[in-house]
């Protein structure tokens, strides 16, 4: 039997083979087919089960097995995974495609909606039934013929470029790599970052040291390395990746975008980020722009100053008289050590990952009375992946999750959290949900543990957020649950669990020096805190860059007039940067968020939320960063209810009013900064 096929919890993802991806997603089309003939061929009176839930149901089965395919092609890509899944993609986009436009299916939704029994529905059931009319709608059900087969196309395209962006990307970033041979060019760089190049050498079979474009080896060279004229090389290569030759991305960017603008007016929005944001929070595209442009003008007056003491500093402490875009990482970093006495890597010895795994079970634990273990002897698909299960107190097994933690060239850069199965309350049990978390973290070295940076201790908080907002879904219909949300409610429980890598009560309970086993000494830690917002105004600065770029590409961008779209995201950013010239590079065609992962016009999301997380910490903050009761709470309004209630609704009930803007702007730029005023 093909794995991919199976109804196991876990599946047997060591036997996978490459072929069975396309084989397996082709047999569980064959299957939804038949089980949609039944739907729409179905004689008798349209029910909730034999109508809504037996699309739910079909939907489901055939989910599973391109999520686990994707997934796959995501960490383990290889010539025949990717071949086997490029096949598959068409096929099932295709499926997907069609749904929401075949007509037979359309009328029994339409038949159900409008009965007896849908009309005393009532909770998550009836919103499901009114939001799949919705979506339908949306997708184009209500269009002519010649119109509807347009849409088809168009989505069918799109998944086949989307892809092809995403695999460019891999093999532009693996592409590239700087081998060093004189010890001389790795002055400035930190033992770990060394012993990282040095290993990468070897792993390859040559001599010297080797970086590349992953980000734990980029970011320490571009934030460390005194070479100033190797900075440039790396920078280059990085903000230029997949611009030309058989990876080249910008023809895909042009694509893409023309495709979004031509569906969204078929479907009768104004633009993409209409259709895209409608059912957002946010609720449309010029919002969307106010909430990003009102941030902005709020953070400006403390990024000019940031940037005015950047250029000083440089200047009279490092000779560099003209910033340029390969120095900014490095300057800031060496101020920041000038003013805090503090260097980022001394924070590295304290957090080896089991350590911050265990802290991060311990707080679960304590907050939300969750108890995550890990499971052994399990078939992955590759030695490196764990594989952990959570159980409620009452011990009810709520899901599992496999955790990838490092980087390989066979994997995607970045990291996520991708929901594999959405279970919940189901015929009076309740069935587990499936996740993995996928990161890129800096890995072992010379017998050591793999010891992270306090960013990379974020990043697990934040994606481990996201696998609590799934695996607490206790939706009834899984549809509607775990992380099926709104674009800009869903970083919500992500990017609150960051607050806790910031709390010294609960570093304590993980931040131990692997060696001694010492926790965080105080000075080190009140050197840490003092350069919290440091150059925050900065991070925002480019967060909303990336945002409204975004946007604009999704609203002011007119693909048929021709402009060039790199240029014109050019434009767009040149008002985020220290000098026009720094936005003159190819970032957008490595911008997979928008392009590839599912952030079109929805990257603001990610400032949104963080309005959202900032207030909604205040409340732990007030009552006690343990406190279960606020825990329990967290979990009721928030992370156990899926899309079944409005967001806006739901942080009401946590929060008990509407979200203040405020608690963000005090959290990242406070009143003044001291290290500021002194410039």
């Amino acid at each position: 039997m093909n794995p991919l096929l199976s109804r196991d919890f876990l599946i047997p993802f060591g036997r996978v083979e490459p072929d069975h991806i396309e084989a397996g997603i082709r047999e569980a089309l064959e299957r939804a087919e038949t089980e949609l003939e039944a739907i729409c061929t179905f004689e008798g009176t349209r029910s909730y089960d034999n109508t809504i839930g037996a699309l739910d149901d079909l939907v489901e089965r055939l989910s599973r097995v391109v999520s686990f395919s994707y997934n796959l092609n995501a960490v383990m890509s290889s010539p025949e995974v990717r071949a086997s899944f490029n096949a598959a993609v068409p096929l099932f986009s295709t499926f997907f495609a069609k749904l929401p436009t075949n007509e037979r299916l359309w009328q029994a939704i339409k038949a159900y909606a409008s009965s007896e029994e849908s009309a005393g529905l009532s909770g998550v059931r009836r919103r499901h039934v009114e939001k799949t009319v919705k979506e339908f709608a949306r997708a184009g059900a209500d269009l002519p013929a010649q119109e509807k087969a347009r849409v088809e196309e168009i989505n069918v395209e799109l998944s086949k470029l989307q892809t092809g962006f995403a695999e460019n990307v891999l093999d532009a970033t693996n592409a590239f790599e700087l081998l060093l041979a004189d010890e001389a060019d790795l002055v400035g760089l930190p033992e770990s970052a060394v012993r990282q190049a040095r290993a990468s050498a070897e792993a390859k079979g040559v001599e010297g040291y080797r970086f590349t474009l992953q980000v734990p080896s980029y970011q320490p060279f571009m934030q460390y390395a005194d070479n100033r004229r190797l900075r440039e090389t790396m920078y280059q290569a990085y903000v230029n990746r997949a611009c030309d030759g058989e990876v080249d991305n910008r023809p895909l960017i042009s694509k893409i975008l023309a495709l979004r603008s031509e569906l969204a007016s078929l479907l009768g929005y104004r633009d993409f980020a209409d259709y895209a944001l409608e059912l957002n929070m946010v609720g449309d595209g010029a919002a969307a722009v106010r909430f990003e442009s009102e941030l902005r003008e709020k953070t400006l007056s403390f990024w000019e100053r940031e940037v005015n003491m950047l250029t000083d500093f440089a200047a009279r402490e490092l000779g560099i008289d003209q910033l340029e875009p390969w120095d900014m990482l490095y300057v800031t970093e060496k101020l920041r050590q000038r003013e805090f006495d503090f260097d980022s890597e001394e924070l590295r010895p304290y957090f080896p990952v089991d350590r911050v795994l265990h802290g991060l079970f311990e707080i679960t634990s304590r907050l939300f009375s969750i108890t995550v273990t890990e499971r052994e002897a399990v078939s992955v698909w590759h030695p490196d992946v764990e594989v952990y299960d959570l159980h409620d107190s009452d011990g009810t097994h709520l899901g599992s999750f496999y955790a990838d933690w490092f980087p390989r060239e066979s994997k995607q850069g970045g990291a996520w959290k991708q929901a594999l199965i959405t279970g919940g309350p189901r015929n009076g049990r309740f069935e587990p949900h499936l996740a993995v978390i996928v990161a890129n973290f800096t890995q072992p070295q010379d017998g050591n543990p793999a010891l992270l940076t306090h960013r990379e201790v974020q990043t697990i908080f934040h994606e481990f957020g996201h696998l609590l907002h799934h695996c607490l879904s206790r939706v009834e219909v899984a549809a509607r649950g775990g992380t099926q949300v709104a674009r800009d409610w869903v970083e919500l429980p992500s990017q609150i669990l960051e607050n806790w890598t910031w709390e010294r009560e609960a570093l304590d309970l993980f931040a131990r020096n692997y060696q001694t086993g010492e926790a965080i000494p105080e000075t080190l830690y009140q050197k840490m805190m003092a350069a919290r917002t440091f150059m925050e105004a900065s991070a925002q600065m480019r967060q909303l860059s990336f945002g409204t770029v975004d946007l604009a590409l999704h609203i002011d961008y007119q693909p048929a007039k021709g402009v060039d779209a790199i240029s014109f995201g050019q434009k767009v950013m040149e008002a985020f940067v220290l000098r026009p010239d720094f936005a003159h590079n190819h970032f957008l065609t490595a911008f997979s968020h928008i392009f590839a992962g599912g952030y079109a016009a929805g990257y603001y999301s990610y400032k949104w939320s963080e309005v959202l997380d900032a207030d909604a910490f205040t409340r732990f903050k007030k009552e006690g960063i343990f406190n279960g009761r606020t825990g329990r709470d967290f979990v009721d309004a928030v992370l156990s209810r899926g899309d079944s209630e409005d967001p806006a609704v739901l942080f009401r009930e946590f929060m008990g009013r509407d979200p203040d803007v405020g608690a963000l702007l005090e959290r990242n730029l406070g009143p003044d900064d001291p290290v500021l005023s002194r410039s």
